[in-house]
């Protein structure tokens, strides 16, 4: 099974952030994180848009009546 550990490389040594693992050799390998990464904003709409938009039908009550449902019959 593979485990994960956290650590810092730095000068050529290797800092455990919390607990080492347990073994006298392994083969790992390294993943090297970006010092500064980007955080990603969310998308919002734009505000020329807010209380402009109309609900027309929802899940209980559709916007067409049960009679214009021919694709149903």
């Amino acid at each position: 099974m593979l485990k994960s550990y956290e650590a810092i490389y730095e000068k050529g040594q290797i800092r455990w952030l919390k607990e080492a693992p347990h073994i006298a050799t392994a083969h790992i390998i390294v993943t090297i994180l970006d010092e500064n990464p980007k955080i990603i904003k969310r998308r919002t709409p734009p505000t020329s848009l807010f209380g402009k938009g109309k609900v027309l039908g929802d899940i209980i009550n559709p916007i067409t009546d049960e009679g214009d449902w021919e694709c149903l019959k």
